[in-house]
């Protein structure tokens, strides 16, 4: 007997896919990984709250093709963290890009039990590099030892707090990317507040009022 498809399987829209891998193009073996990962994703999302239902019929370009285009600004990265993975945007989707990269790690970093359970089967069906940390963001940083290149954040928290949370590792040497809405200049100007900062800004590829906020240095004012 075929399953049967729930409604949120149907809101996901083929060319709305399509859009997205002509923006942030993958291997064969990448898409793969992605189309299990949405498939699971909307197994879950009818039970748990793992992204905006008006979101989904734009899964692929709202979420996951605004989660690759970070890979393009830090190409030779292999060990991120992503701080607030919450359903895996964008720490899920970079670990299935990453997964033929050797050496490459993931670690996802989430305080809610239940988007954690999730995370863990979402890199379990994709065979992804990466690891899931059930814990507070402030917790985390001496649990999660050797280098780090990348530290990023979606819809989590103020830009202020963002860099609070990432200062530890960018002191190490990572770069920071975060992925902000059309507010950027405000949380800026905030920011600047409490630290000194020299932010490099890149447009979202998917379009809309998307901003990507690079640091490569962050002091304490």
């Amino acid at each position: 007997m075929a399953p049967t498809s729930h409604p949120a399987t149907v809101a996901v829209s083929a060319p709305d896919k399509g859009a997205a891998l002509a923006l942030t193009p993958v291997s064969r073996e990448t898409e793969a990984r992605l189309d299990r990962y949405v498939a699971l994703l909307l197994e879950w999302q009818a039970k748990t709250n793992l992204v905006a239902p008006s979101t989904l019929p734009n899964l692929w370009t709202r979420h996951i093709s605004d989660s690759l285009q970070l890979l393009s600004l830090a190409p030779l990265a292999k060990s991120w963290v992503d701080l607030g993975s919450g359903g895996g945007f964008p720490g899920v989707v970079l670990a299935c890009a990453l997964a033929e990269v050797p050496g490459a790690s993931i670690h996802l970093v989430e305080r809610i039990a239940k988007k954690a359970a999730f995370l863990r089967e979402a890199i379990r069906v994709t065979a992804a590099p990466g690891t899931v940390h059930l814990a507070d963001i402030g917790d985390t940083v001496d649990r999660i030892s050797g280098p780090i290149d990348c530290v990023t954040a979606r819809a989590l928290a103020p830009l202020h707090q963002l860099i609070g949370f990432a200062e530890p590792w960018v002191r190490r040497g990572a770069r920071a990317l975060f992925l902000k809405g059309q507010d950027v200049e405000a949380e800026l100007t905030e920011a600047t507040k409490y630290w000194n900062i020299q932010p490099e800004l890149h447009a979202s590829r998917t379009g809309g009022h998307g901003w990507i906020v690079e640091l490569g240095s962050i002091e304490r004012r």
